[in-house]
């Protein structure tokens, strides 16, 4: 499975962006907000590309700076969740360590 740096760099794969949804979702909240007002505003895809593109890179920040901040664990977390095909449940070890070593 790839690091999380090289998914941050590439596409993150669904266990990585699992494993780091809480702080998406924290750390992300405003361009997420952003993005969905704007697609309510406006049903024509194309005038929502720019927040979607902050949205995105937003993510894949986050994801580098996770990396950065507490590789190991998130790693830990982010393989656990892809060998249990991202079911919360058998990882929640991984994810105490995680949120421990990296609180959101």
């Amino acid at each position: 499975m790839a690091s999380a740096v090289d998914a941050a760099e590439q596409v993150p794969t669904s266990s990585v962006l699992m494993a780091a949804a809480k702080h998406i979702g924290t750390k992300c909240r405003g361009e997420n907000v952003a993005y969905l007002k704007c697609k309510k505003d406006d049903p024509n895809p194309e005038k929502c590309l720019d927040k979607g593109r902050q949205v995105t890179q937003c993510v894949l920040h986050l994801l580098r700076d996770l990396h950065q901040s507490c590789n190991k664990e998130f790693d830990s977390y982010a393989g656990c969740m892809y060998y249990h095909t991202n079911e919360f449940e058998f990882c929640r070890k991984e994810q105490k360590e995680f949120e421990k070593a990296c609180p959101f």
